[in-house]
């Protein structure tokens, strides 16, 4: 019997991505593993948000190739993406996702049980019938990785999931993430908190100015950066 098809890896050849005469990405070859998180860091405007929308499948790159699992051209049906400010519907908890679960095509009868395990996974068990646009703004998060979770992905792009959270929302944030890629499934995220890399990485990419400075395991990006912006970045200068 063959396998079923995997996204993972995936692969980005010498992907560039232009807007008229700005390189937004410039020639960056990189490879997305299953395993621990993915962290994307590096100063605002870099092109972290960019990069992965390409490599979602949203948004085609201007120059290169990104292959999903040794295939090309593959529709973005086991990933999914949550940015930075996600959107709530204005329906309850449930019905943004029940919505989410029939986009997923999950059949209408098992629908209630789905949409209760999820809930229960992202800690939102109990609010089910709360306008999700009342909810605050560390449990619209939640909700929003429950909405991505619907799709079953393999991978999950996370755009500063964190931003603007207090530190107890910060926390049950991260504790979600913790628990989704202990389940085996791949994370991808940015992030201007170097202290949340350094809790949930265990890969970190460097990207400034459209191109990789830097990659490798968390633990040795932070014990020892191999490039003098990097030993900046980390030291909290700013890279202009």
């Amino acid at each position: 019997m063959r396998a079923p098809a995997t996204d993972l890896p995936i692969v980005l050849q010498d992907v560039s991505y232009r807007v008229r005469d700005t390189a937004i990405l410039d020639r960056i070859s990189l490879s997305f593993v299953p395993g621990a998180p993915t962290v994307l860091i590096g100063p605002n405007g870099g092109g972290k948000t960019t990069l992965m929308r390409i490599a979602m499948g949203l948004v085609e790159p201007t120059g290169g190739q990104v292959s999903f699992g040794g295939r090309t051209g593959v529709p973005p049906t086991r990933r999914a993406i949550v940015l930075q400010r996600p959107v709530m519907l204005r329906r309850s908890v449930s019905g943004n996702l029940n919505y989410a679960l029939a986009g997923a095509g999950v059949a209408r009868a098992d629908r209630a049980a789905r949409a209760a395990d999820l809930l229960g996974t992202v800690g939102l068990s109990g609010l089910e019938e709360r306008a999700a646009r009342r909810l605050s703004g560390g449990e619209q998060q939640r909700l929003a990785l429950a909405r991505a979770l619907a799709r079953d992905p393999q991978v999950l792009f996370l755009d500063e999931p964190t931003a603007s959270l207090d530190p107890a929302s910060t926390k049950a944030v991260e504790d979600v993430i913790s628990g989704i890629a202990a389940r085996g499934i791949k994370v991808v995220m940015s992030t201007h908190d170097l202290g949340e890399a350094r809790r949930l990485a265990g890969e970190i990419v460097l990207i400034h100015r459209g191109r990789v400075l830097e990659s490798g395991p968390a633990g040795e990006f932070f014990a020892g950066p191999r490039t003098q912006e990097a030993r900046r970045f980390i030291g909290g200068e700013l890279l202009v």
